[in-house]
């Protein structure tokens, strides 16, 4: 190991004048877990930079962030490498494409392909190396991860996102419930579906009101399918009320055949209409002025 940090040392010294490289002492690399049930984050802190992380969130694969009250790296773009370790000859760097670089403290955020496949760079020994044209004076700036100490924080990281929901507020917020088979009943996909939404308000009791929009086709006449949207919703809202929610966080409407997400012409766009429409919102709680007789008493007394 210490043959592979000189020959680290080495390259980094040879790198061109011009080019401002960040990166921790190779002493010092250090990688940090940090998370709960909504994100899990695997993080480098960068000496005099910053810090880059792996951020994974509920329903979601990990994206790579850089963050830094720097501006050093610029705007515009810059390039995603995994770089190849020097004690592995005959490996080239592996150019992961470009990325958006903002003027904020979270500088850029790749896509989740670019991020797999820097992790599996990482995991084979190789750096995250972010690089950047748009320093001052037409600077190259590169930042660096490095590999070291990585299996010490695989494992916590891991463990992590095995604990994670199923899906995260911006994908469960607003999802809908089917009824395929035409009737009032909840089937199993829907308890299912239910069920991931149980679990995130269980988790998140700030989420405190749910919506509920009924549906049905044009099978029947205007007040039958009225009748039915209603039923479908309240089979819902049931549902929810036997798992323990409230029945005052709950708003129920139905709608019938009004509002169709597929023209009612064949058998399978029939079953899509037959619906019930799920919002989740976080609503402050409207305080209620005391009386004004208290308010009076209140006065007296003091």
């Amino acid at each position: 190991m210490r043959q592979r940090y000189l020959a680290l040392l080495s390259v980094f010294a040879s790198l061109p004048a011009m080019a401002l490289t960040f990166q921790t002492p190779l002493e010092s690399v250090e990688w940090k877990v940090e998370g709960d049930q909504f994100e899990c984050r695997l993080i480098q802190p960068i000496s005099n930079f910053g810090s880059g992380m792996f951020v994974r969130r509920a329903g979601e694969q990990a994206t790579f962030q850089l963050k830094s009250s720097s501006h050093r790296l610029g705007t515009g773009s810059a390039t995603l490498l995994a770089a190849a370790a020097p004690w592995q000859p005959g490996r080239g760097d592996i150019n992961l494409g470009t990325v958006r670089v903002n003027g904020g403290s979270a500088l850029l955020n790749s896509t989740q392909g670019q991020a797999s496949r820097l992790i599996n760079g990482l995991l084979d020994g190789r750096s995250t190396v972010v690089r950047s044209s748009a320093g001052g004076a037409g600077q190259t700036v590169e930042v660096r991860l490095l590999p070291m100490k990585l299996s010490e924080a695989w494992g916590d990281y891991e463990a992590c996102a095995d604990k994670l929901l199923p899906m995260n507020y911006d994908q469960v917020r607003q999802t809908q419930v089917g009824f395929p088979g035409g009737g009032v009943d909840l089937d199993a996909s829907g308890r299912a579906r239910l069920d991931v939404i149980l679990d995130f308000l269980k988790a998140d009791p700030s989420v405190n009101h749910i919506e509920l929009d009924g549906h049905s086709d044009n099978s029947g006449n205007r007040l039958s399918n009225r009748d039915m949207s209603r039923r479908r919703a309240l089979a819902v809202m049931d549902y929810l009320k036997a798992k323990g929610i409230p029945e005052q966080q709950i708003t129920m409407r139905f709608h019938g055949e009004r509002y169709p997400v597929a023209p009612n012409t064949s058998a399978a766009n029939r079953s899509r209409n037959r619906r019930v429409n799920i919002q989740l919102e976080r609503v402050a709680p409207v305080e209620t002025p005391a009386p004004e007789a208290d308010v009076a008493k209140t006065a007296a007394r003091s």
